[in-house]
């Protein structure tokens, strides 16, 4: 058979011609291969250059390759956060005409890690807690679209950071499925399957030595459980309020928005006799800070970024002489936003040079300086301004952090 490559781009194939697709990935010589961390897979795992891209290449049996291929597709679709589909490539052989392996093209995911390698340095029990909380909501966000994970667990999830948070991140799709709806039974075996995979992984970083003392890594397990179902039933609880109290409907909404989840719908009934308003709010998406900065700015950051610097261009807004809410002869928000990217946004992060950055993207990198600036102007007693609080980052934390003394993050 030929070699066949489907791809989701016109642009791809060209650039995927150049690999050596001729040998098994484990024997792809140096020169084709990028030296990024990998996560623990049950298949072959190499990450490659193509052209400007980073890709993942992965090899499996043709029709798990194509079933997730689609699968990813449709996650993109419904913007659940996981990895790109580029490609299938099948028809492979080598030299001797022996039939090699079909492989899974992904995007390589910018700035992220697997769970591995962020346990390098022993990571405090705050930090697991974060990535607790980001691995929870990544599986409510995937059960609220009717997607059933079938193996979520820390190896098949990748994280980035989110503004002293993380974001999760689906990687492995092969044994997923996606339904119009799941039932709570196939929640509750996504979840246990989380809780057994999540302890098990834990145990085995306990028993290398990698964990901190301090972690039980079954209490740990446990704790995606009740994060999941704390966070499940805020998002799809009823909730009765006493007639003509409808701002306890826009309390309601807003909880659900800090969340980071939008409400698409709602179902209000009321009570026969007139004393009380059922409310059932329909939670379809999250990443309701990200769509209101891009919308803005046209800036694409992660939930809790997004939040972080729409609480900076706020405050800065309302400095400016034109800003006026309500006003119709006012600068209009767009505008204003536009002017603070700018004037405020990208002349910070292109301070700080290229080199010290790291894997840093600018809106982690302006959260960083926001909070030094935080930490400078509280130890001073006054607000330090972000000119003095860039200097000082560049000066006295960005070596540091490059020196592996001080993440950033923990």
């Amino acid at each position: 058979m030929a070699l066949q490559i489907s791809a989701t781009n016109p642009e791809h194939p060209a650039l995927l011609l150049e690999l050596p697709w001729q040998l098994p990935l484990e024997q792809w010589p140096e020169e084709y291969l990028v030296p990024l961390p990998r996560g623990i897979s049950r298949h072959v795992v190499r990450y490659a250059r193509a052209g400007d891209e980073v890709i993942a290449v992965k090899e499996l049996a043709e029709r798990p390759a194509l079933r997730e291929y689609q699968l990813l597709r449709d996650l993109d679709r419904l913007a659940i956060p996981a990895v790109d589909a580029l490609a299938v490539v099948t028809g492979r052989s080598d030299a001797a005409g022996e039939a090699l392996e079909p492989v899974l093209v992904t995007r390589h995911l910018g700035g992220s890690q697997p769970y591995r390698s962020m346990f390098e340095t022993t990571l405090r029990p705050a930090t697991m807690h974060r990535l607790m909380d980001a691995l929870a909501v990544l599986l409510v966000r995937l059960h609220l679209a009717g997607f059933a994970w079938g193996d979520c667990s820390l190896s098949n999830t990748l994280f980035r950071r989110d503004a002293g948070a993380y974001a999760a991140y689906l990687v492995d799709a092969e044994t997923g499925e996606l339904h119009p709806r799941l039932s709570e039974g196939q929640r509750d075996y996504d979840l246990d399957l989380a809780r057994v995979n999540i302890s098990g992984e834990l145990l085995d970083l306990e028993a290398s030595g990698a964990l901190h003392p301090s972690v039980d890594p079954v209490e740990f397990g446990t704790e995606i459980c009740a994060r999941y179902r704390s966070l499940w039933q805020e998002l799809t609880r009823t909730s009765v309020y006493p007639a003509g109290k409808y701002h306890y409907i826009e309390r309601r909404i807003r909880r659900l928005n800090d969340l980071g989840f939008d409400v698409a719908e709602m179902q209000i009934e009321h009570a026969s006799n007139g004393d009380s308003v059922t409310f059932v709010p329909k939670v379809v998406d999250a990443g309701h800070h990200q769509r209101q900065l891009l919308r803005l700015t046209g800036l694409d950051a992660e939930e809790n970024q997004a939040r972080r610097l729409l609480n900076d261009l706020e405050s800065w807004m309302a400095t400016q002489d034109d800003y006026a809410p309500g006003d119709p002869l006012g600068a209009r928000p767009e505008v204003l936003a536009h002017r603070w990217v700018r004037e405020v946004f990208r002349p910070t992060v292109r301070a700080v040079p290229v080199e010290l950055r790291g894997a840093m993207d600018p809106a982690e990198i302006y959260h960083e300086l926001l909070e030094h600036r935080w930490y400078l102007s509280e130890r001073a007693q006054h607000d330090i301004g972000l000119d003095t609080a860039v200097e000082d980052y560049i000066a006295n934390i960005l070596p540091k952090v490059r020196a592996g003394l001080q993440p950033t993050a923990d």
